[in-house]
């Protein structure tokens, strides 16, 4: 396959070398003081990517909040001894924060955004933004009163993809599109749901958690599929169906599919599972009359397939959602993930939110993989393939123990 530097998606002729990511940042005087709130599990990350932003004189770690503090060797080097407090708002005002990165447990991430605007600081909100539409609703309204600005993180809408595919969709370079699908086949061990007292809960202590396949591990399949299709905000939806399935013993989803039914009348479909017979990367996939665009979303790839061409394979950069959100407070620059672009994944959500306790899957579709100690659904591989190719739910299908007794849920918005 040749290799050719990517100018223009008018022509797609060969394929293109990757493009660096962006190193755009407005020089500031003084870097912008940050605090995170949760800086364990994920919370790792976004300590990395401070420390690299720090690095660039751009912000500066002056607050962690952790119930337990951080011990000088989980806080990594070139980032100094932040302040440390489990009081969040205690934290923002003594140390002056201008930022808030928000990776704390999914029903208290409402309540903290809040905490934040309250006080004028502007929010990283980490994915999904909220357990419900309703609560999404209080979170992005609240923060939109206080006049500060929410970037959600779904990274993989920083991505330079994503644009980049909706100008080919735009110029008919695969015909029209006749859907797009979506598919993720990822392993977790069952020692994932012990991690935390709210992993694959749906419900905590009667306070909303949610935390399925499709709301929150894989959850940028959902995102990304909606961007593709330029149908992210909520009145985007005019239909949802589910089915939510699970073979671990869990409240949650393991193992699910979703249809959106867009406003203008098309369809995202897609189908993920945490229990995959080999874990491979996720995808979304744009149909078309004359062909088709792939984009594995994590690693930026993105391969054209067209009717009398070869196929052509396309890496781009990715602009960090932090870095943006910088870049906005700074010079203007345009936010990539503000919160009303996100209202049709909320729509999602709801109904997985309000949908049937998910099923559980039979013994027999199912079986215990001892040396890595997690489940693995049969045949499961194949069928999430086949429905991000043709747009069907498992039990359409076919699968035996796709929801036999009842059909797939159907929300109307």
């Amino acid at each position: 396959m040749n290799t050719a530097k990517h100018e223009t998606t008018a022509k797609h002729e060969t394929t293109a070398k990757h493009e660096t990511t962006a190193t755009h940042s407005t020089p500031v005087d003084t870097p912008l003081p940050l605090v995170l709130a949760g800086a364990r599990g994920h919370g790792r990350w976004h300590l990395e990517n401070i420390r690299r932003l720090a690095d660039k004189g751009i912000v500066r770690l002056a607050g962690i909040c952790e119930l337990t503090p951080l011990g000088a060797d989980e806080i990594p080097d070139g980032l100094g001894t932040p302040e440390q407090s489990a009081d969040f708002g205690a934290l923002l005002d003594s140390t002056g924060a201008a930022i808030a990165v928000i990776c704390t447990p999914i029903p208290t991430h409402t309540d903290l955004a809040l905490t934040a605007a309250e006080r004028g600081v502007h929010v990283l909100l980490e994915k999904p933004p909220a357990p419900s539409y309703a609560e999404f609703r209080r979170m992005a309204d609240g923060v939109a009163a206080a006049g500060t600005v929410c970037q959600i993180g779904f990274q993989s809408l920083g991505s330079h993809a994503v644009p980049a595919i909706r100008k080919m969709v735009a110029e008919g370079l695969i015909g029209e599109v006749t859907g797009i699908g979506g598919a993720g086949a990822w392993a977790r061990a069952e020692a994932y749901y012990r991690r935390a007292p709210w992993a694959g809960k749906r419900r905590l202590n009667g306070v909303d958690v949610i935390d399925g396949v499709l709301t929150n591990p894989l959850a940028h399949a959902v995102a990304t599929g909606l961007a593709l299709a330029d149908a992210g905000r909520a009145e985007d939806v005019a239909g949802i169906e589910t089915e939510l399935l699970r073979a671990n013993d869990i409240e949650s989803d393991d193992t699910s599919c979703v249809r959106v039914t867009t406003a203008d009348g098309g369809r995202i479909t897609v189908a993920v599972t945490l229990c995959a017979e080999h874990p491979g990367e996720p995808y979304n996939v744009v149909h078309g009359t004359s062909g088709r665009i792939t984009y594995w979303y994590k690693q930026d790839r993105v391969l054209v397939q067209r009717a009398g061409h070869g196929p052509e394979e396309i890496e781009y950069g990715r602009t960090d959602l932090l870095e943006n959100l910088v870049d906005h407070l700074v010079d203007g620059t345009d936010l990539l993930v503000p919160p009303d672009v996100t209202g049709a994944f909320m729509k999602v959500v709801e109904a997985i939110r309000t949908a049937p306790d998910p099923v559980a899957l039979p013994t027999e579709a199912w079986h215990h993989l001892p040396e890595e100690d997690r489940r693995i659904v049969d045949g499961i591989d194949s069928l999430v393939t086949a429905a991000a190719d043709t747009l069907a739910l498992y039990s359409e299908l076919g699968a035996p123990w796709a929801l036999p007794d009842a059909p797939a849920k159907e929300v109307s918005t």
